[in-house]
């Protein structure tokens, strides 16, 4: 294979085509593998490769050992006018945030809110793209998932809580749209792996070693725990999205949710939530985009403290990427290419 690190340069149409045509190749139909394209290559046009069409490498690993359902008979219910229950049946995580996402908008449509509760899922993305897609149709969204446990209870020794992510997102219909899209720790493991292959210390804030303790050390944190953002408060809000996207979906939540490195071939039933409001029901386009103008401009109008890095608001920088590389090609790695034409056929 290339090496990692050489990027080559992709038309958005010849990648999407591509990963659908390589999902297809690991046994899903191509409405599904569609779905799934979207999510992961609005990932790669935001610029956040790590979540982008390169999840093929795992997602595929697990869809040939049958880990993952490839031919997923996703069903949705209505328990009340404004709610959806979605059963994953195990597909491709972002097959089944799609389902979801589009069961929640419906909802908030007929009812001006709506929310979705999927079970039986997998690893789906990040949040950012259906946070787009979202505000694109008009819906502010709170989107939530819960993950594989990688954090330990506040002042525990042991992995019991899940990194999992949560966004936000607020339409602006002149296309300025509010995106924030986070994970509960202060840092990802890989940039304390980093810091072990270039020998240099951490911060403490962000790891514990196995004992618990807060550790600058990157071996001892890579044999810890990482640390959530704001301390305790972090670790509280990791708990209310497991609460949201795992206890009440019906899927699992904290140790329930397997690993999909140590069990690859065993259903994750992982769970997500999508809220969406109709911001359509609330005023006009022209009010909203005025308002969300005028918001931002009180942002940007704060004097920076460093003159080369301006005051942004979440979501303006991912926005500018996809512009960028929708007129210019995806920048994405050479094996993940040499990956998508394999399966691809």
């Amino acid at each position: 294979m290339a090496n990692t690190r050489e990027k080559v340069v992709v038309p958005e149409t010849r990648l999407k085509a591509l990963g659908v045509q390589a999902f297809m190749g690991l046994g899903l139909p191509q409405e599904d593998a569609t779905d799934v394209a979207e999510v992961l290559v609005l990932a790669d046009l935001f610029g956040l490769s790590t979540h982008g069409l390169s999840r093929i490498e795992s997602y595929g690993e697990r869809l040939q050992v049958k880990g993952i359902n490839a031919r997923a008979n996703i069903q949705v219910e209505s328990p009340a006018p404004a709610i959806r229950l979605i059963d994953g049946d195990n597909g491709v995580g972002p097959l089944v945030g799609m389902h979801a996402l589009r069961a929640a908008m419906a909802a908030a449509e007929t009812n001006g809110v709506g929310i979705a509760l999927a079970r039986n899922s997998n690893h789906f993305g990040p949040i950012s793209p259906y946070g787009l897609l979202a505000a694109e149709a008009g819906f502010a969204s709170i989107i939530g998932s819960n993950a594989t446990t990688t954090i330990a209870p506040w002042g525990g020794t042991d992995a019991r809580v899940g990194n999992s992510p949560i966004g936000f997102g607020v339409p602006n219909p002149d296309g300025r749209h509010f995106l924030l899209d986070m994970a509960m720790s202060v840092v990802a493991r890989a940039k304390i792996r980093n810091a072990l292959k270039a020998g240099t210390r951490i911060p403490d804030s962000w790891a514990t070693d196995a004992q618990g303790l807060p550790t600058t050390d990157p071996k001892q944190a890579l044999d810890g725990f990482l640390q959530p953002i704001g301390g305790h408060k972090g670790y509280g809000l990791a708990l209310m999205v497991d609460l949201f996207a795992g206890l009440l979906s019906n899927a699992a939540y904290l140790t329930r949710v397997k690993s999909w490195v140590d069990a690859p071939d065993e259903p994750q039933n992982l769970g997500h939530f999508f809220l969406l409001i109709d911001t359509r029901r609330l005023g006009s386009p022209q009010w909203l985009a005025d308002r969300m103008n005028d918001f931002a401009a009180i942002l940007h109008g704060s004097p920076p403290a460093d003159a080369s890095r301006p005051v942004i608001q979440p979501g303006e920088i991912e926005l500018a990427r996809m512009a960028a590389q929708r007129a210019d090609g995806i920048a994405i790695d050479a094996d993940v290419m040499a990956l998508l034409e394999r399966h691809a056929g």
